[in-house]
């Protein structure tokens, strides 16, 4: 055998089929399958996004609503604690002006 020739059967894979194809197809329906499941995904977002919005708008309200009532809340705790201390003083001013005025 001289180096230009082939050795005997080296010629009959080029005609053997190739396993190529199965996973071509594989392939191919995967990126299918992908595509679709992405499609399925953004047809899903439209159709929720309202519902999305509306939600999140009303528990938006519903936490402005409870943070309204903690503050409320919270300043009426205060300005009690503040309108005590001056009727303290207001009781204390009194009685210091009486006893000025005895």
């Amino acid at each position: 055998m001289s180096d230009n020739e082939e050795p005997p059967g080296a010629d009959d894979t080029a005609d053997a089929p190739t396993d190529d194809a199965p996973a071509e197809d594989a392939t191919n329906e995967a990126t299918d399958a992908g595509a679709k499941a992405q499609d399925i995904r953004e047809r899903l977002r439209q159709f929720a996004q309202p519902f999305v919005e509306s939600l999140d708008g009303r528990l938006k309200e519903q936490v402005d609503r409870r943070v309204d009532r903690r503050v409320d809340e919270t300043i009426a705790a205060r300005l009690s604690v503040i309108e005590r201390a001056i009727a303290d003083l207001d009781r204390s001013i009194r009685e210091l002006q009486e006893r000025l005025d005895s």
